[in-house]
C-alpha cells in the first residue's frame, strides 16, 4: 500500500492501491485537534476501515483546535473535489458556511465526535445519544463522591461554543436532580489546552472551598484537572471525572486520584465513520435507511439522521488493563 504526504502538512493517505484499481472514493477526516490520543486513536479505526474498505483517507487538522483552520481546510478539500469531507466541528457556525460550499460543489458531508448545522451536513456519526453521555458522567461522579452530604461540583469544557459539548452539559443538568446534593456551581471553558484546564481547576478549588467533584468533559482537559487535584493535595477530596481515552489516564486510575473514566471505544467511532463515508459516498446511505453493516461491528443502528455507534464505557481500576487506546 502506498503511502504520500501532500501539501496539507503531516497527511495520512491510506488505500492508494485500492484509488488505482478504480475503486475511487477519497474520505477526508478532519478531527477536532491532531495529535490529542482521543482523535488518534479515532484515526486508528478509520485507517483500519479505510483499509478493509480500499478507500483513500487522508487524516488531517489543526494542532492548535483553531474552528477557523479547520473551515480553511474544507476549503482546500472542497477545491480538490474530494468524495467526502467527515468534520468533528469545534464551533458549527465557523465551519457551517464551508460546510454548505462543500455541499453545494456535490461532496458528501458528515459530521462525527461533534455535530454541526444539519444544512451544513447530510450525516452525523454518534459515538452516543447526548443522554446517554450526560447521564453517565453524573451517575459516575455521584458514585464516586459518595454519600447524601452538600457537595459543589464544576464542569469544565472545551470551548463554550463546542455544540456537543454543551448537549451534554444539558443532559448533565437535566440528571442533576436525581442528586439533590450536589450543587452544580459553575461551567469553565479550557480552550482545548491542558495547561488552562490546569490553572482552572486549581481556581475552581481556592474560589468554592466546598468544591467535591470536577466534570472535565475533554480529552485535554481530563488529564489536566487531575494533575491540578494531585498537586492541590486534593486526592480522595475533590473527585475528578469526565471523558478521555483509558492510556490518557491510566497513571492517575493508577494513583488514585481518578475512581472513573466515562468514555466509548474511540477506535471503533473512528472505524464507523469511514465505513458511513463510503456509504454516503456510494449513496447506499439513505433517509429512511434503519441500519447499516460496518464490518467488525456488525449492525449498527440509524436514528434519523444520526449513526448510532452506542456503548457507553466506565473505565475504573479494576477494568482498565484490558483496554489499550
Amino acid at each position: 500500500m502506498k503511502r504520500s504526504i501532500i501539501a496539507l502538512g503531516f497527511i495520512m493517505i491510506f488505500g492508494a492501491g485500492a484509488w488505482a484499481a478504480g475503486k475511487g472514493i477519497t474520505v477526508c477526516m478532519l478531527p477536532k485537534k491532531k495529535g490529542v490520543p482521543y482523535f488518534t486513536s479515532c484515526a486508528k479505526g478509520a485507517e483500519e476501515a479505510a483499509k478493509e474498505l480500499g478507500i483513500t483517507l487522508i487524516y488531517d487538522g489543526p494542532t492548535d483546535g483553531s474552528p477557523e483552520k479547520q473551515a480553511a481546510m474544507i476549503e482546500q478539500w472542497t477545491l480538490k473535489r474530494v468524495n467526502v469531507i467527515a468534520v468533528s466541528p469545534n464551533d458549527p457556525e465557523v465551519l457551517a458556511k464551508a460546510m454548505r460550499k462543500a455541499r453545494a460543489a456535490g461532496i458528501a458531508v458528515i459530521t462525527w465526535d461533534a455535530d454541526g448545522a444539519k444544512d451544513a451536513r447530510d450525516w452525523f456519526v454518534n459515538q452516543a445519544t447526548a443522554k446517554d453521555i450526560g447521564y453517565a458522567l453524573v451517575d459516575t461522579l455521584a458514585k464516586d463522591i459518595g454519600g447524601k452530604e452538600k457537595a459543589d461540583v464544576a464542569v469544565i469544557t472545551a470551548r463554550l461554543t463546542a455544540a456537543n459539548q454543551n448537549a451534554w452539559i444539558a443532559a448533565m443538568k437535566e440528571r442533576l436532580p436525581a442528586y439533590p446534593h450536589l450543587n452544580l456551581v459553575t461551567v469553565k471553558p479550557s480552550e482545548e489546552d491542558q495547561k488552562l484546564s490546569f490553572t482552572v481547576s486549581k481556581d475552581l478549588m481556592k474560589a468554592y472551598p466546598n468544591l467535591k467533584g470536577i466534570f472535565a468533559i475533554t480529552s485535554v482537559a481530563f488529564p489536566g484537572a487531575a494533575e491540578a487535584v494531585e498537586q492541590s493535595g486534593k486526592k480522595g477530596v475533590v473527585q475528578v471525572t469526565g471523558l478521555s481515552t483509558p492510556n490518557g489516564m491510566r497513571e492517575y486510575v493508577t494513583r488514585g486520584t481518578v475512581k472513573s473514566v466515562v468514555l466509548w471505544n474511540t477506535v471503533d467511532l473512528g472505524y464507523l465513520t469511514v465505513y458511513a463515508a463510503q456509504m454516503a459516498a456510494n449513496g447506499s446511505l439513505k433517509p429512511g435507511t434503519a441500519s447499516i453493516k460496518a464490518g467488525r461491528l456488525g449492525e449498527k443502528k440509524i436514528d434519523g439522521d444520526n449513526v448510532l455507534l452506542g456503548g457507553i464505557l466506565v473505565f475504573t481500576k479494576d477494568n482498565i488493563a484490558k483496554y489499550n487506546f
